[in-house]
């Protein structure tokens, strides 16, 4: 009776001591993103949570001001430049975790362990079908290619998608190649850099150019989306896999890291633990428009039309190599 007395009692503190626990988390996602998964989470672990969301710069630049009194918990970020600039601002910490490991593969996840990668895009061709053929931008090369002429929106290089699209250029082909394909791509602007990823998508439609280059997700929203104007946009418009006959499209991240300030460490990585589950990873897929990056969760919602692809396996890591020279790249050749 006594065993039994104290098994019930030990739970009951156990319980109370979860729900004492509170994980702050500054959130580069918006507040409608990332509410469904933490508040899942809360349900599982009986960890409560508070959200902070903001701008990517902003939350960073907060983060560094706060030091070593900042009551961030977990930073959760878009793009991988975004993660590799927290980590060289130094306000992330290693840690270690056998669930994360296997969770996640290790070319989505930060070699030293300091951030880890918790959804998948892939930044792609967008193509007006009617006025070009597919063949002619069957790669991020031939999009630089002086034939296909002034026929390419995209948005401005201040943008860190297309930095880490730009680092990748140089990982796979060396600086001096890829400024060659920079400057190339930028003489085949049809209109100066400007707007958002949907904007590059609705440019194609509208005729203002005949290809452009945005994440799969954005797509995914247009397609998920009731609104006439939205549909009319993906009737028009055409996505198209990258480099499907060599390294595979590029890739890229959201994802998390746990903070130097942490004074929680345990249940922040509880967290990204659980935002890497199976179950977690599928709710970014059908609320984000996302690719899960646990091989083990199921694709869903509009993302599922998108069919099979080749991804580039480029560990993303990487890029923290090549970022500072991508952005001096793209300044010198003039992409705006």
């Amino acid at each position: 009776m006594k065993k039994i007395l104290y098994s019930v009692l030990l739970a009951l503190v156990c319980t109370a001591v979860a729900w004492s626990q509170v994980v702050n988390v500054y959130s580069y996602r918006q507040t409608h993103l990332m509410e469904p998964l933490l508040e899942e989470f809360k349900r599982e672990t009986g960890i409560d949570y508070r959200l902070l969301t903001g701008a990517a710069g902003g939350l960073l630049e907060r983060l560094v001001r706060e030091g070593a009194n900042s009551p961030a918990d977990v930073l959760i970020t878009v793009d991988a430049g975004n993660l590799v600039a927290a980590k060289q601002a130094g306000v992330l910490r290693s840690i270690e975790s056998d669930i994360l490991d296997v969770s996640i593969p290790a070319h989505y996840r930060d070699a030293d362990g300091q951030w880890y990668g918790l959804s998948a895009r892939s930044r792609v061709i967008y193509y007006a079908p009617d006025r070009i053929d597919p063949a002619q931008i069957s790669s991020y090369e031939a999009l630089a290619d002086p034939k296909l002429g002034k026929r390419i929106c995209v948005r401005s290089s201040s943008n860190v998608y297309n930095q880490s699209l730009m680092a990748a250029m140089i990982a796979h082909h060396g600086a001096a190649k890829a400024e060659e394909w920079a400057r190339g791509l930028v003489n085949n602007f049809a209109r100066q850099p400007q707007d958002n990823d949907t904007a590059q998508i609705r440019a194609v439609a509208a005729g203002q150019c005949d290809v452009g280059i945005a994440n799969t997700y954005y797509f995914g929203r247009l397609i998920a989306s009731d609104a006439a104007a939205d549909k009319d946009v993906v009737a028009k418009v055409a996505m198209l896999w990258p480099n499907q006959d060599d390294r595979g499209a590029h890739m890229n991240l959201s994802g998390a890291g746990v903070t130097k300030s942490s004074r929680n460490v345990g249940a922040a990585i509880k967290l990204i633990e659980f935002l890497a589950s199976e179950k977690a990873q599928t709710i970014y897929a059908e609320h984000n428009n996302e690719y899960p990056v646990n091989p083990s969760a199921v694709l869903s919602g509009p993302i599922q039309s998108f069919g099979e692809f080749k991804a580039d396996t480029l560990n993303l890591s990487e890029l923290e190599k090549y970022q500072a020279e991508a952005v001096r790249i793209m300044d010198r050749v003039g992409w705006r």
